[in-house]
């Protein structure tokens, strides 16, 4: 990957171990760690294909499966998959930088129904990187395809840098709210859950 990802930039080596460590020690105390999940199931049919972009640890993409969607999960940090693939069996989880995404090369060739990207992944991509990983992800979906990304305003990556970058993939937005359980979005929020979709035209 010729462009470090600010997961790697950002953060110091322990960094990966911590966030693993983390989301494991939530889910034995039974946080609740699939509202995205549940979002996003809501968003598609039954049995669709959903690419877990920025996957993590992989609870996400295991609550997507678990309700009955294939799932392949793709994330830049080898320790992140590598505990994803033992939490978490059965979707696909592979290494992989999204601004370089080319799932067809490593055997996925059937275009998904959706996507998401959770997390603040796209805060944590390379610089400059953040359009190029809209466009790859769009153009794994299928026409009419949806796209769910939630990040904190915060963090680095004005909405309309955002918008911008969305339009100019080729994505259409559709619905933005503060919250993954569809809280109203306000002007002074701190965190931005954007629905938007690949046309079907």
């Amino acid at each position: 990957m010729p462009n470090p990802t600010r997961w790697v930039t950002e953060t110091g080596p322990e960094h990966s171990q911590w966030y693993i460590d983390r989301f494991r020690r939530l889910a034995a105390e039974g946080a609740d760690l699939t509202g995205e999940a549940r979002l996003v199931d809501a968003l598609v049919t039954p049995g669709s294909r959903i690419l877990d972009a920025g996957s993590g640890t992989g609870r996400v993409g295991a609550a997507l499966a678990a309700r009955g969607h294939t799932v392949v999960g793709v994330d830049a940090d080898p320790a992140l998959v590598e505990a994803a693939q033992a939490d978490h069996p059965g979707p696909r989880w592979l290494v992989g930088d999204l601004a370089e995404l080319d799932l067809p090369a490593r055997g996925e060739t059937e275009p998904f129904d959706a996507a998401v990207l959770v997390g603040n992944v796209l805060t944590f991509v390379a610089p400059g990187t953040e359009r190029e990983v809209l466009r790859r992800i769009a153009a794994h979906l299928r026409p009419d395809g949806v796209l769910a990304v939630g990040f904190g305003t915060g963090r680095g990556y004005p909405l309309p840098d955002f918008d911008g970058d969305a339009v100019a993939a080729g994505l259409r937005l559709e619905q933005r709210f503060a919250t993954w359980d569809l809280r109203p979005w306000r002007d002074d929020a701190d965190f931005a859950v954007t629905l938007l979709r690949r046309p079907a035209d």
